[in-house]
């Protein structure tokens, strides 16, 4: 390439550090990452989501063969709403605000955001627990009613603390002024 071009490549790193100097750009390119950040954290989450709706597909394999269609309408409503937790957590809105947005999201109500964002993760370990139970009940063709109403109600407990995740983006939006 040419010299000019080599010698721009050269200087990206400084030419980052002299744009992160001008008032407000830095908050802006940390908002950046904060967006890029939010956007992987949130698809860890669906994953490990979509896993779990995987495994629960697999034991009403074994539910069906043990017990037939007996439990099915149970354990597709459980998985209806554990697909509603996983989509809308794949498709939720950023947990704070860009430097051209109306709305300034500020550190203290970031880790109220990324504290929802962590209960998130600690629900995907509450489903592995149901999962577990409910399995064991498939096997042991023992106590499944409990087992599904236990799942049900994770998922249930999961999606009624996104809402309130939800509610403090849009509290956030009506106290200021948005």
């Amino acid at each position: 390439m040419s010299e000019l071009y080599d010698q721009i490549v050269s200087q990206r790193g400084k030419l980052e550090n002299l744009v992160a100097r001008i008032p407000g750009f830095r908050g802006y390119l940390d908002n950046k990452t904060r967006r890029t950040a939010d956007r992987m954290l949130r698809d860890h989450i669906a994953g490990l989501i979509k896993k779990r709706i995987e495994r629960l597909t697999e034991i009403e394999k074994t539910i069906l063969a043990n017990d037939g269609l007996a439990y099915m309408s149970e354990t597709r409503s459980a998985k209806t709403k554990l697909q509603t937790f996983h989509d809308r957590v794949k498709a939720a809105a950023p947990g704070y605000s860009g430097f051209f947005e109306a709305v300034k999201i500020g550190a203290a109500e970031m880790e109220t955001l990324y504290s929802f964002d962590e209960a998130q993760i600690r629900f995907a370990d509450q489903f592995d627990e149901a999962l577990d139970a409910l399995q064991q009940a498939a096997q042991s063709k023992e106590g499944l009613n409990e087992a599904i109403a236990t799942l049900n109600q994770v998922a249930i407990t999961a999606n009624e603390a996104f809402s309130l995740r939800e509610g403090v983006l849009t509290g956030l939006d009506k106290s200021l002024g948005s």
